[in-house]
This record gives structure tokens, C-alpha cells and sequence, in this order.
């Protein structure tokens, strides 16, 4: 099983940390050791000082695949669900500064907190999904699946050229704006559409 994510999806969240908007999906990867379940408690690392929330649309791989048409990716999975991408910026803007890799700010344990799963079939339009993020009772962040850049049928089909998609396989689709810091304590909530999807604190 790999974690595949799409970094800079949505344009103002490209804008919001200065970024260029891209013309093709960035991709990166996580490890499954930062895969956080079944609302467990986010724990804050001692090695960066500055961790962003990120809540993304997460699909789940049902079927391999190599090279997949765009026209074909919808079935290639069945399940949606709702995540945190976990970014030290700190760390992150300092290994961009010396051109290196992205991966100590992004894949570390338990970077990539994951919902449960639901069936695709219960959205009208799966590129029109209403998410949201909520710090302590607050929106912090609000998005929908038809503001991406690429669309779930895109990134499917760019990043199956360069990967063979597996049964299992996870994509984070991108984060819309918003994203902002946590603290100890701090009690985090994530919606599809009005669905509770996950409910975690930080530690």
C-alpha cells in the first residue's frame, strides 16, 4: 500500500503560501507508517515547531492499474474519505530553501490522518463534494471538490503514468485554503458534506 498526495490542488491555497499555480498535479508521497486511524490523537513531534493542518478528499484504489485514460478512472475506486495531510512548515520551508526533498516535513508518523470510507455512490457529483476542517468549534478551513485544479479523473490518470495504481493504494487530493497551525489541545473535526467524518484531539 503507498500514500500518494497532490500537493497545491486548489488555487488560492497555492496563492496563500506563495506558490506558483502548477500546470500539471505536484506529487509527493507519504510512508504507511504515517497513516493516523480511528481517532486517534495527533501527537506533535520535537523536531519542527510550526505543524499546519491540511484536510483533504482522500480515495482509496479498488483495482490495479497502469496508464489509466481519464475517461476510465472512476473505476478504479469506490470509496471516499476525509484526511489531514500534516505538514511541519517550518522544517518544510527549510529543506525547499536548500532545493531537498519534501518528505522529513511530510511523512512522518502520523502525519496523515485518515476517516473512515464511504461509498462514492451516496454524492450526486463526485467533483462537487462539500468538506470542511474544524479547530475547536471553529471552520478553519471550507472546500469543494469542484474548485481542484485537477480533478480526482486527472490526477488518476497523471499519476498512473509514472505509478502502477494497487488494490488499497490511497491519493490525497489536495487542500483548499485555510491551512493554519495546531497547538496542544487543540480538538479537531472533519466534515463530507454534514457527516462527521473524523473527531481527534492534539497531544
Amino acid at each position: 500500500m503507498k500514500i500518494l498526495c497532490i500537493g497545491r490542488n486548489y488555487v488560492e491555497h497555492a496563492k496563500e503560501l506563495n506558490n506558483q499555480v502548477p500546470t500539471e498535479p505536484v506529487i509527493f508521497s507519504k510512508t504507511d507508517s504515517a497513516l493516523l486511524l480511528k481517532n486517534k490523537p495527533f501527537f506533535i513531534p520535537d523536531f519542527a515547531n510550526d505543524f499546519h493542518h491540511e484536510v483533504e478528499l482522500v480515495i482509496k484504489i479498488n483495482r490495479t492499474g497502469k496508464n489509466i485514460g481519464a475517461q476510465f478512472a472512476h473505476r478504479y475506486y469506490e470509496e471516499v474519505a476525509l484526511g489531514i495531510d500534516f505538514t511541519a512548515r517550518d522544517l518544510q520551508a527549510k529543506l525547499k530553501s536548500k532545493g531537498l526533498p519534501w518528505e522529513k516535513a511530510k511523512a512522518f508518523d502520523g502525519s496523515a490522518v485518515l476517516s473512515k470510507f464511504v461509498n462514492k455512490e451516496q454524492f450526486a457529483d463526485i467533483q462537487n463534494i462539500n468538506f470542511r476542517l474544524d479547530k475547536n468549534g471553529e471552520t478553519v478551513q471550507k472546500g469543494n471538490s469542484e474548485d481542484m485544479i485537477f480533478s480526482i479523473a486527472q490526477i488518476i490518470e497523471h499519476v498512473s503514468q509514472y505509478f502502477t495504481l494497487k488494490i488499497g493504494d490511497l491519493i490525497y487530493t489536495g487542500t483548499p485554503a485555510g491551512v493554519g497551525p495546531v497547538a496542544i489541545n487543540d480538538r479537531l473535526q472533519g466534515y463530507l458534506e454534514d457527516e462527521k467524518m473524523f473527531d481527534f484531539l492534539v497531544k
